[in-house]
């Protein structure tokens, strides 16, 4: 079950070119390319004749061709050549979706195309601002649920054990957890005191010896989350500690699109306010984080695998209440859309 009305990403910019390029999102088999001027579009990617997919026919200037029987469909969607016909067929016609460029990203609109407006596309704070940087970031397909990235990123205690040698050391392991909940999503955060610098970090920020560090997990919805990490001198952690002149800051942002119920399209990249216009500094960022998320991507996907083949009942932790939190919101949102769903719960007591 997914929220429709809701900005997802569909592809980096540079997938989406003059060629087809067909993909999954929430379910529904789509074709992105781009116009002549370079906007996106975002089609059905199924022949109201036989069905056959838009992505194996061919562009005819912004139009696209059937490659089966040659029927012709425009950005919008709409049929306007069938050959052999002087009339176009009642129902000729391929469900056309909003679609911007923007981050790097193309971002799809899935629900009623009235409401898509690209002002609540989820906003990357210091992009392209001086005195801060971009890694390339990356993306993947973890086979299972959503929910399971989304349970994942609201939980800073798992980095202890799933990532000990790189964002995760001894001092992740006990430290509480605040859950505030919001209308827009679910933020879990702790400052942890007088802890040695994570490995992923060590070697990038300017801070040496020990700090204050501030773990920000901030997931909304639908299913994008910003993580934050802050880095002081030891005993100078608190709010407003990251506008010192001395903070390393890194945001992560973290874009969770789900092709199906049981396969996700994560992308990522991360803004930073240290090593600037540093090449290597980026280059060791984007290999880092791969080999990070990629650890998740294990976890996770076994996670998956051992809820569908349950023989017994799971249980929930004190540190599950922001990732419970959110799953309770969520199911919210897509029951207002679409009542029918409201019995089959995304949220329950426990996490299944």
């Amino acid at each position: 079950m997914f929220v429709k009305n809701a900005w997802y990403v569909a592809a980096h910019d540079e997938e989406v070119t003059r060629a087809l390029y067909p993909t999954t999102v929430l379910g529904e088999r789509v074709v992105l390319y781009r116009t002549d001027k370079g906007d996106p579009v975002v089609l059905e990617d199924a022949c109201p004749h036989r069905k056959l997919p838009l992505s194996m026919g061919r562009l005819k200037g912004d139009d696209i061709e059937c490659g089966y029987h040659g029927l012709v469909f425009d950005c919008a969607g709409k049929c306007v050549h069938v050959p052999g016909s002087a009339k176009i067929p009642t129902g000729a016609q391929v469900r056309s979706y909003p679609a911007v460029s923007r981050y790097g990203l193309v971002w799809v609109w899935m629900g009623d195309a009235q409401r898509a407006d690209p002002a609540t596309i989820f906003k990357v704070e210091h992009y392209g601002e001086p005195g801060w940087d971009r890694n390339q970031g990356g993306d993947m397909t973890v086979t299972c649920n959503y929910l399971y990235i989304t349970d994942n990123l609201l939980d800073p205690s798992h980095v202890a054990w799933v990532h000990p040698s790189s964002f995760g050391d001894a001092s992740c392991e006990g430290e509480p957890v605040k859950t505030t909940v919001a209308a827009d999503g679910v933020t879990a955060s702790r400052w942890m005191r007088d802890a040695d610098i994570a490995p992923f970090y060590a070697p990038l920020i300017p801070l040496k010896g020990r700090c204050d560090r501030l773990q920000h997990y901030e997931v909304r919805f639908p299913s994008h989350a910003l993580i934050k990490a802050v880095f002081v001198p030891a005993g100078h952690g608190g709010d407003g500690a990251e506008l010192r002149p001395d903070a390393a800051v890194m945001d992560s942002y973290n874009f969770m699109t789900p092709l199906d119920d049981e396969r996700t399209r994560y992308y990522w990249f991360q803004m930073r306010n240290f090593a600037l216009n540093n090449d290597k500094a980026s280059a060791l960022m984007d290999q880092s984080v791969r080999g990070a998320f990629s650890e998740d991507k294990v976890i996770l996907e076994a996670v998956q695998q051992g809820f569908k083949h349950k023989t017994s009942a799971n249980i929930d932790l004190a540190i599950d209440r922001a990732p419970l939190s959110f799953r309770q919101k969520l199911q919210q949102l897509i029951a207002a859309e679409d009542p029918a769903v409201a019995s089959n719960a995304v949220a329950q007591k426990s996490i299944r």
